[in-house]
This record gives structure tokens, sequence and C-alpha cells, in this order.
């Protein structure tokens, strides 16, 4: 897993923070009616956010609707929700209701468009802004769309073409990792309504019948017009695109719309994706069948857990962070070892976003047993389990361990125990308890999990009372009601 925010992320967090926060932006939406949606506020709370889940829970529906609440300035083509919420055959809409909330400079303004019946009202009462939505998913091969077949008739030559200007040429060299130098948008003798795709490198020039799907979906991306302060909805944005690709995409999104003041939506199934954005640009949409259930501040790890079966977990224990995740691990080996065999513990993110997990867990909106676990320094809260000690695992870990002298840690890590008390009263120093344990790191040349490992199995053989961890390992089994 990757860690710390690229500079392109850090840069837009700190013009998003230090600014105006934007003049025009969407502040959240309401959908009631359309595709399992009743209701459910999605806030938007930082320039760029993710939407994740599973397929069928309604990520889609979030960028349509998004899309829909605005009118575009004059001589720009609108969304309607009639076009991405139609009736058809199979599928009526009525009382439908997206409501929304967007901010223009100081002014706030809440609305709403509705289809009580057979139309949808409230279209002119829409704001305007400049706003794109693209599915990626839709990009099919050249030959694939229609009318494309006719170019590959002998006999055509091109006729003209549109260079790209030098910063979008650069923008697709560095997103796809290849100097490209050639680009343009081609058209035969066929007409100008047929455009193609041409790039080169040093070796070769092909258009876009010979192009990989990830050149074609990326140059197709960045040949749309982007106006300033505008929204851009991109759906699935990891399309096609490798791992390296898709975080400099989203890299080239951030500055793209930290030069814009843009807001930029996008729904992912990628770890990658997810990973380049801060937690409050995250927001984890459950549900399927039942509720929806919307998470902001989730961790990549969460999303991956709630999207993945691969390690078949009987069940899931939701804590803040590696550290909770590890004491929690270590205490369930020593005194439940079965039920760690049948659990997924999985760092989550912040106190808030675990507080909400609690909230599901007590109205059983997940499909398969599920605790949620808060570090020792956080108040009781409904559906939560609470860790022992009072504080946070670094603190109570580290303190007591260092009030007693650190009895066996240094031999467990072949160090210096003078280096490592030496390093530990140090660290302790540090205002922020979350830079412990990498500052004792730096100092004895460990790893981080090595030492958080020793000092956690060490703690609990000398510090932690054998009926704590119990209580705890028979909390956990008690609120995942495993049989």
């Amino acid at each position: 897993m990757k860690s710390g925010l690229s500079k392109e992320v850090r840069q837009l967090a700190k013009n998003w923070a230090t600014g105006n926060q934007w003049p025009k932006r969407l502040e959240w939406l309401e959908v009631t009616g359309i595709r399992g949606w009743t209701g459910q506020r999605v806030e938007f709370p930082f320039p760029m956010v993710a939407i994740c889940g599973e397929n069928g829970v309604g990520k889609s529906t979030l960028l349509q609707a998004a899309v829909s609440i605005y009118r575009a300035p004059v001589g720009g083509g609108s969304y309607f929700a009639s076009q991405f919420f139609p009736d058809t055959p199979w599928d009526k809409i009525k009382s439908a209701t997206i409501r929304y909330s967007v901010r223009e400079g100081a002014t706030v303004r809440d609305n709403s468009i509705r289809k009580p019946t057979s139309r949808w009202l409230g279209n002119p009462d829409r704001r305007e802004r400049s706003v794109r939505y693209i599915d990626l998913r839709r990009t099919q091969p050249m030959v694939a769309q229609r009318g494309y077949q006719k170019l590959t008739k002998s006999g055509l030559l091109e006729a003209g073409s549109t260079p790209f200007d030098q910063t979008i040429l650069s923008r697709y060299s560095n997103i796809l990792g290849r100097d490209y130098s050639v680009g343009r948008h081609s058209w035969s003798t066929a007409g100008q309504n047929l455009k193609v795709a041409v790039v080169g490198t040093a070796t070769a020039n092909y258009s876009g019948f010979h192009q990989g799907a990830g050149e074609s979906t990326v140059a197709e991306l960045l040949a749309l017009p982007i106006s300033k302060h505008g929204l851009i909805a991109i759906d699935e944005v990891e399309t096609s695109l490798h791992p390296r690709a898709q975080r400099r995409l989203v890299r080239d999104l951030a500055q793209l719309a930290r030069a814009n003041e843009l807001q930029v939506l996008l729904t992912t199934h990628s770890p990658y994706v997810l990973e380049e954005l801060p937690p409050e640009a995250r927001v984890y949409v459950g549900g399927g069948a039942s509720p929806r259930s919307c998470v902001k501040g989730i961790s990549a790890d969460f999303a991956m857990t709630n999207m993945d079966d691969d390690t078949h977990p009987e069940a899931e224990v939701f804590v803040e962070d590696v550290e909770a995740e590890r004491l929690v691990r270590e205490v369930l080996i020593r005194k439940d070892p079965t039920l760690a065999r049948r659990v997924i513990i999985v760092p989550a993110g912040s106190a808030s976003v675990i507080q909400a997990l609690g909230q599901m867990v007590q109205k059983r909106s997940f499909p398969r047993p599920t605790a949620a676990i808060l570090d020792g320094d956080q108040s009781p809260s409904a559906g939560c389990i609470v860790l022992p000690g009072g504080d946070a695992p670094e603190r109570i870990v580290i303190e007591q361990l260092k009030g007693i002298g650190f009895p066996g840690v240094a031999a467990a890590l072949s160090r210096s125990h003078t280096d490592l008390t030496d390093a530990v009263g140090a660290a302790v120093t540090l205002p922020d308890h979350h830079d412990w344990i990498p500052a004792i790191c730096d100092k004895v040349l460990v790893g981080r999990d090595e030492l958080w490992g020793v000092c956690v199995r060490q703690w609990l053989k000398d510090c932690l009372s054998d009926t704590e961890q119990a209580s705890l390992a028979a909390s956990i089994e008690s609120t995942l009601q495993l049989a």
C-alpha cells in the first residue's frame, strides 16, 4: 500500500483549505426513488471525491444526478435527469426526487428536481454551471463505434487534423508513462464528422484503430474541453489503465482541478485511485438490495475488503488504523485463536468512520457479522467496542512498557536496550502519538510492523491483565454473534 499523498494532491488540498474553497461547488446530494436510493445524503467535502462500492449500489446514479442539477451556460449542452433515468417498458420512474445544495461564493442554495408523476419538474430553477459527464465504461474500440468501420475502406486519405497542444501532449505522455512526440485528432476524405486520435512515439505513429484501450481512453478524456469552475463526473476512472497510469491520472486531474478550481467526482473500484486521495475524498456506498448506506472518510483497505472476497472471512472487524489492527489481532491470537482465524480485521479510518460503522452494526446493515472497534481515547458510541486502556494504542503500549523498562523488547529486536530506551525517550516528547513508532524505528533501524508487533506482544504479556484481554475477545465474539 502507498504511504503519503502525492505532491499534486497535497497542493490541491492546500489550495482548497486556504482559499475560498472554489466559487462554485456542489455541497451535497440526496436521491430518492431512483435505483434503490431512499434519500441518503452524500456530501462532497473535497474538490475531488471518489465514490466506491460494489456493482449495482448506485454509484453511477450519484454522478448522473450531480450533472443533472445544473444547466449549461448559453451555447453549452445541458444534461437532464430524463436522459439518465428514463421510463422504459420495464422501468417506470415516479415519486423521484434529487435534492441538492449548491454554493456560489457566499451564497448557498438548496433546491430539487423531482418527478412526482410523469414529468421532471424544477429544471428552470437549476443554477448555471459548465458540467461534463464522462462514462469511460462505455468507451468502445474504434472499429465498434457507429460509422467508423467505413474508415477502414481502401482509397481514403487523411484530409486534415487538429494537433494536441503541447500541454495536452505532455499530460498524455505523463499519464501513460511514455514519450509521445505526436498527438492529433484527424479526419479523412470521408468527412470531418468522424475524427480519429493519432499518436506517435519516436518509432511509429498509429491511429485509434491500433491503439491500446488505455491510450484511447486517455486521448478521449484529454480531448474534452474544460471550463473554469466546472464540474467533471467520470464513471469508472480506472478503465483500461494499469496501476501506475491510474495513479498518474488522479494526479493529473488534481492539477487540473487546482488550476481551474474544478470539482471532480469519480466512481471507482480501484485501490490505486483511492490511495491517491485523502480520507475525506473517499465515500463508500453499500447496501445492494437493502437500503443504501454511505460512509465517508474510509480507508482504501476498508473499501477493498468490502468489494473483494479473496480472504473469505466469516466476519469483519473494523478498527481505526494498523496499530489497532495489530493489537486486536494479537489479543485474539492469545485468547481465542479460532476466532482470529475466522475474522478479517480492517483499518477503516478515523474515529468518525468507526462511529458511523458502529451505527450500521447496531442496525444490522452489513451482509455478514461485523464489529466496529474504537481506540481507547474515544468515548463509548452506539454499536462500537472501545479498546482497553483509556488512550490511543501507541500511548498506552509505549508509555506502559517505558514504565517497566521495556523488558524483552530490545532482545526480540536484536537491538541494544540502551539505544531502544533512548529512542523511546525522544519519541514520547513528540506531540502527535502517531509519530512515535516511526521515530523509534528511525533510531533503532527496524521496520514499523516488526517494532509494533514485538511491543504489543510484550505489553499483553506484562501489562494488560488476562481479564481485560478475555473481556475484549468476548466482546468481539458477542458482537459478531458467530455460531
